[in-house]
């Protein structure tokens, strides 16, 4: 793997258990690999013991005033200060690329059309995946792109998101560029939040379809993000989107049984569009 890239994995209090960092050794990634932790990790100790010189630790109290959290809540146990800082840490680490992924990653994988069905096949080496979604990165111009979820290819192959190849978010994995740096809000959601602001200023977030990451379910892995989900539930975690863009975040009934409030995003109200050819108007002379 090139030698200007690393992957930071961030992580809180599941030194035992941090399952991002086995699937990629075990699916060759042979690169530079940082867990990014906090100071108020009790688990620190144990995560060096186990990791080493790929530990790095930051102050979270020094990136309290550096975003905006979006409330005045007590408690600081989120993840967008680790994900604010990682510009920062790659910086300082002389890399030119990073990817951030979570902790909780049992596979990345390739979704291929078979018949009306989208089959999961093993990806063998994720340098060479990763490699490839940075040179996409640089020929894109994107602020960062994203593997899918297995939520956006509902529907199999005739899902429109895997028809077009790619959609306006990045949620969950980031690839960045250190000299193209930006920031999270909110305490939570702020992925959702990230790329419908700067969505809105011009700036382009995409997720590609072709590779997807599968997560454990949520509020169901100890630590990590699980007890603020749980303390504060899908609304009020939605809507911190809403507060920043109320013209293009609704908060709406999600799934087809067992009905959740989660966000809603009405894309023609949130970021610039380039129109079809066919739209251009005509001048004729006289």
């Amino acid at each position: 793997m090139r030698e200007d890239f690393g992957v930071f994995i961030l992580t809180y209090g599941r030194a035992n258990n941090v399952i991002t960092y086995k699937l990629l050794r075990k699916r060759g990634y042979n690169g530079k690999i940082f867990l990014i932790i906090d100071d108020t990790d009790t688990d620190e100790d144990r995560y060096k013991e186990l990791y080493g010189d790929e530990v790095i630790v930051f102050n979270k109290e020094e990136m309290r005033d550096t975003f905006d959290i979006g409330d005045n809540f007590k408690g600081n146990n989120v993840v967008v200060f680790a994900r604010n800082k990682c510009h920062e840490i790659a910086e300082g680490l002389g890399l030119k690329y990073f990817l951030v992924l979570d902790d909780d990653y049992s596979d990345i994988n390739i979704r291929v059309a078979e018949g009306e069905k989208l089959a999961s096949k093993r990806i063998t080496s994720y340098d060479d995946i990763f490699d490839l979604m940075i040179k996409f990165l640089d020929e894109s111009r994107a602020l960062t792109i994203a593997f899918g979820q297995a939520g956006d290819l509902i529907g199999g192959v005739k899902n429109a998101n895997y028809q077009r190849g790619f959609i306006r978010k990045a949620m969950n994995s980031f690839f960045c560029k250190t000299n193209n740096p930006f920031k999270f809000i909110g305490r939570i959601n702020e992925d959702v939040t990230a790329y419908t602001l700067l969505g809105s200023q011009g700036h382009l977030f995409l997720t590609i379809m072709g590779a997807i990451v599968i997560q454990q379910p949520t509020q169901q892995n100890e630590k990590g993000l699980t007890d603020i989900y749980l303390e504060l539930g899908t609304y009020v975690k939605s809507f911190y989107s809403v507060m920043v863009m109320p013209s293009a975040v609704v908060i709406a009934p999600m799934g087809s049984s067992n009905l959740r409030l989660h966000h809603r995003v009405r894309w023609d109200n949130c970021v610039p569009r380039i129109l079809p050819e066919k739209y251009k108007k005509v001048v004729t002379n006289g």
